[in-house]
């Protein structure tokens, strides 16, 4: 066993793993595994830099966790910054920041680096489970991006498009400086558009439509399961492996895409974090699902950040 420490710096969420990995049976202990909003991401889209305020939030959660890897005694660890990172003018700061707190520089990594992590972590307990076809198709729907990878044991095909729950939010549903409650149609239809152009950049290099099996990762498509299942908390061993009709996703799309702030907030497995983005996030979802003509979404709570954990391991 090696004990290796895993982070995750997203556009909305920065997430930490810490766990002993044996490569040899392909076995991965949790220790600790968590996850703060820090919205890096605010305003990337529309100025091209890290706000301050959002840059404090992050270097707080960097504290938070450098403290959690000592106490564990993790023997590596690695910092893996994507989406709105990659973006940003000055992410010399950002890099600097987290250099003096956890002592390891973030590796900005690409998009076909993200893919390949997202399925490594999400498809690698996968394998021997006759009932699931391949190939799959992993979809990691992060807040500045989405990461489609088709593969059966390795990686066949990966393409990273800037559609994500935050970047859709900011671009389509802000309006003077605050979220639609709910959004027009107008809005929500501009949105859709704008999923459609991705995924038609998508399947230029990615054959969206071969996969038997779709995989979904991240928080959007994880609260989705938790509210089909109408789970009284969030719960990931409910909500790990789990599956979600595209009539379910559709329903709760629509559902989130009309309700107001108050009414998602109320919903007692939404994360505080998420109520704003949510809405354009399971339209992405839904949108990919009816793109492929996929029945189903298995859900996974392992993602791109065990990815990082074995490729430590």
């Amino acid at each position: 066993m090696t004990r290796v420490a895993a982070v995750d710096c997203g556009t909305n969420s920065i997430r930490l793993l810490v766990a002993d990995a044996d490569p040899a049976t392909g076995e991965l202990v949790d220790l600790d595994r968590r996850m703060t909003i820090v919205r890096l991401g605010q305003g990337v889209d529309r100025t091209g830099r890290l706000a301050p305020e959002a840059l404090q939030r992050t270097f707080a959660a960097c504290r938070e966790y450098a403290g959690i890897v000592k106490e564990h005694g993790a023997e590596r660890l690695r910092f893996v910054a994507t989406s709105a990172s990659r973006d940003a003018e000055n992410r010399d700061e950002f890099v600097r920041g987290v250099l003096d707190i956890l002592g390891v520089e973030p590796e900005v990594i690409s998009g076909d680096q993200e893919a390949e992590f997202s399925f490594t972590g999400a498809t690698r307990e996968l394998t021997g489970r006759d009932h699931l076809a391949r190939p799959y198709l992993v979809v990691d729907i992060g807040g500045g991006s989405t990461e489609f990878v088709v593969g059966d044991d390795r990686v066949r095909a990966a393409r990273s498009v800037d559609v994500g729950c935050v970047r859709m939010t900011e671009r389509h549903l802000v309006r003077d400086g605050a979220v639609s409650d709910p959004p027009s149609a107008e809005q929500i239809a501009a949105m859709r558009a704008d999923i459609e152009a991705a995924l038609d950049l998508a399947e230029e290099t990615v054959p969206l439509r071969e996969a038997r099996t779709l995989v979904g990762l991240a928080g959007s498509v994880t609260t989705v399961s938790a509210i089909a299942q109408e789970l009284p908390a969030y719960d990931s061993e409910a909500i790990h492996h789990s599956r979600v009709s595209r009539e379910r996703v559709r329903e709760i799309t629509e559902w989130l895409l009309r309700s107001t702030h108050a009414e998602r907030a109320a919903v007692p497995s939404m994360h505080p974090g998420r109520v704003d983005v949510i809405g354009a996030g399971a339209l992405v979802l839904l949108s990919i699902m009816e793109r492929i003509g996929a029945e189903e979404v298995v859900v996974s709570e392992h993602d791109i950040l065990d990815g990082i954990a074995w490729s430590v391991a």
